[in-house]
């Protein structure tokens, strides 16, 4: 009997199911539910929460998976590197910065060596939960979702001060699930590998402020040029309202909304106990002051930094780490040239149909010491000085001029005015009228176009040619005696290059603006050595040019340029008004001025007399204060006593009224 009951109790219990010792009798399954599979501690449950926790299980073993997968390439948080643009910074010759180009970093900050409120205003606004979660924080997520379904479209992000830190150091700024599970668990990692001061030091040091500038030391420098140890409470606030959009709330471009920003990191700092009501109200009173004195970069000298910058690498190689480039640019110079340029088209621009204009100014030796590209760096950035091809008209007579010397001509030489004719080339006057003979110094200094086409028809193209190319312009020019009045086209920093043997006793130069590069906390890369290229010029056609040229200020067509020192120069206007120049030097500086418009259209009889010339006169000005006059190369006292007592006698006589030419 006792052995059929027991064959009884194992036959109604599944094999597989068979209880463990001790346990008891397994209940009878129901008519209704079968085997009683779907039961958890006797408790029978419906099918659907049975399937809903069979789903979760998989779920779970779904997302280990996952998990697993993009732990796989996770990178070692204790071997953190930074993948960033070498940064590029370019000073002037007295050492103040120009231009930053690429990434800027600044020091790394020691949080203990920073104010409380300084990571207090990053912690409040940026994740004020971030002591007491674990790299992840489920509650802001959680908060973020609601908040944007209830404003149908992104307002509010969950990531915590690690996630952003993960992400800054590892990962790119995609917005995909491989990022953000990476960051999560990359998350995690950062926590358990540092500790919380650790990882907030490692956020501060290398979050986005725009602009290029990364890190609190490199913004603090940047917005309000002191080091983020000095940061004030409203400051410290500024540039942690500038975490959540830095170009919205910059300081410098939206003063109000950073301080509108500001005014709600105080807020919320109040609320986080970093701040009393009272200390933020105080805060919130020196918003005014701080804000003014935030430094307002200009454009100022941009044409000339992204010239510098594009010949960096021919210096030093592939750019890996970042670079100090010192310059020849004169600061002050550079910013009146700027400010010269923009009143003077914004006064007469519209009236004579003049859009942009170009100034450079060089020192004897090619040294670049004030360039202007163009009218306004923000609305164009192509450079006028360095790409824009112009024809020079006659600017370009001083070889012409220099090339008969070398062919026998003298300043007191006779030469013909009157019409000339080459093939059907008819080249006429600007003034329509004809002098008949007249010197060889009157005519340059009248700019009279038949002569200089006579000369050149003397000397030769060629002869021409082999001169322009001497003095430094590198283009290639065809041997017509077209040439004779411009009609090839150069830069503006080529022919004031050219220029810059009148003004060195009769060297060739190549413009230059690099003096050294040396890695920003390492060695020297490069430091400019040599001078010049050679004599270009018989130190007489030398003096005999100058002479003549100065002739071109005192009697001629550039009287206007005059600014009471020492100066030679000649203008220059090309056909039906499209480009006017005025180029000239003293013993001191080599200044070339263009005025025109991009797309070639006529000025309104604007010649190189006029406009140019009153730009060049006030920019030379400029550049001259400090200097003593000094004689022009060739003119110096018992040099050339004749060609000098007929210079001073002309300079003592005053400029005489004479309409602006070519």
């Amino acid at each position: 009997m006792a052995k059929a009951k027991r064959r009884k109790l194992d036959d109604d219990t599944p094999e597989d199911d068979a209880p463990a010792q001790g346990a008891g009798r397994k209940p009878k399954a129901s008519a209704k539910g079968g085997e009683g599979g779907n039961g958890l501690g006797g408790i029978r449950l419906p099918r659907l929460v049975s399937n809903l926790l069979a789903a979760l299980v998989w779920a779970v073993l779904a997302g280990g998976v996952v998990v697993g997968f993009f732990a796989l390439d996770l990178p070692a948080v204790d071997e953190a590197t930074l993948t960033r643009r070498p940064n590029i910074k370019i000073i002037d010759a007295g050492g103040w910065e120009v231009a930053n180009f690429g990434d800027i970093y600044g020091a790394s900050i020691d949080l203990k060596a920073l104010p409380a409120h300084v990571p207090a205003a990053v912690i409040a606004v940026e994740d004020r939960r971030f002591y007491k979660h674990h790299g992840v924080d489920l509650r802001a997520l959680a908060r973020a979702v609601v908040t944007n379904i209830k404003a149908g479209a992104r307002v509010q992000g969950g990531s915590t001060i690690t996630q952003q830190a993960a992400k800054n150091l590892f990962l790119t700024p995609d917005r995909t699930f491989s990022r953000k599970i990476r960051e999560a668990l990359l998350a995690f990692k950062l926590e358990r590998t540092f500790t919380k001061d650790q990882i907030l030091t490692l956020y501060m040091n290398r979050v986005y402020f725009g602009g290029g500038v990364y890190g609190f030391e490199a913004a603090s420098e940047r917005y309000f040029n002191r080091p983020a140890k000095d940061l004030t409470i409203f400051q410290a606030a500024v540039l942690a309202g500038l975490l959540k959009a830095p170009t919205h709330y910059n300081p410098v471009r939206e003063p109000e909304r950073a301080k509108d920003r500001a005014e709600i990191v105080l807020a919320t700092m109040v609320e986080t106990g970093a701040l009393t009501p009272a200390q933020s109200k105080a805060a919130l009173k020196s918003a005014d002051k701080a804000l003014k004195a935030v430094p307002n970069p200009t454009a100022r000298a941009r044409y000339f930094a992204d010239w510098v910058v594009s010949q960096v690498e021919s210096y030093v190689g592939t750019i890996d780490r970042d670079l100090v480039v010192q310059t020849t640019l004169d600061g002050r110079l550079q910013a009146q040239a700027e400010t010269i340029l923009a009143k003077r088209l914004s006064e007469q621009g519209a009236k004579l149909n003049v859009e942009q204009g170009a100034i450079v100014v060089l020192g004897p030796d090619g040294a670049v010491r004030a360039m202007v590209g163009g009218k306004d760096y923000a609305d164009s950035q192509f450079n006028r000085a360095t790409q824009a091809m112009r024809q020079p008209g006659s600017a370009f007579k001083p070889f012409v001029y220099l090339a008969g010397l070398e062919g026998g001509y003298h300043p007191d030489d006779m030469v013909t005015d009157a019409p000339i004719k080459i093939g059907k080339w008819k080249p006429q006057n600007f003034s329509g009228t004809y002098e008949g003979p007249v010197t060889y110094e009157y005519a340059l200094a009248k700019s009279i176009n038949t002569v200089a086409v006579r000369v050149a028809q003397h000397v030769g193209a060629k002869a021409v040619v082999a001169v322009a190319h001497r003095m430094g312009i590198t283009e290639s020019l065809k041997p017509e005696l077209s040439l004779a009045l411009g009609s090839a086209e150069v830069t503006l920093l080529e022919l004031a290059g050219a220029y810059a043997p009148f003004a060195n006793g009769g060297q060739a130069v190549m413009p230059f603006a690099i003096v050294s590069i040396r890695e920003r906390d390492g060695p020297q890369l490069y430091v400019r050595e040599g001078g010049g290229l050679g004599q270009v010029i018989d130190p007489v056609n030398l003096a005999t040019m100058n002479a003549m040229m100065s002739q071109v200020l005192i009697h001629g067509t550039g009287t206007a340029a005059a600014f009471g020192y020492p100066a030679a120069g000649k203008t220059g206007t090309s056909s039906d008004y499209r480009d006017a120049w005025f180029m000239g030097f003293t013993s001191d500086f080599v200044t070339g001025v263009w005025v025109g418009n991009d797309d070639g259209a006529n000025m309104k009889s604007v010649t190189g007399g006029g406009l140019p010339a009153h730009i060049w006169r006030d920019v030379m000005t400029a550049a001259h204060v400090g200097h003593a006059p000094r004689y022009l190369p060739g003119l110096e006292p018992k040099a050339q006593p004749d060609l000098l007592s007929r210079f001073w006698d002309a300079l003592t006589s005053g400029p005489s009224d004479t309409p602006s030419d070519r």
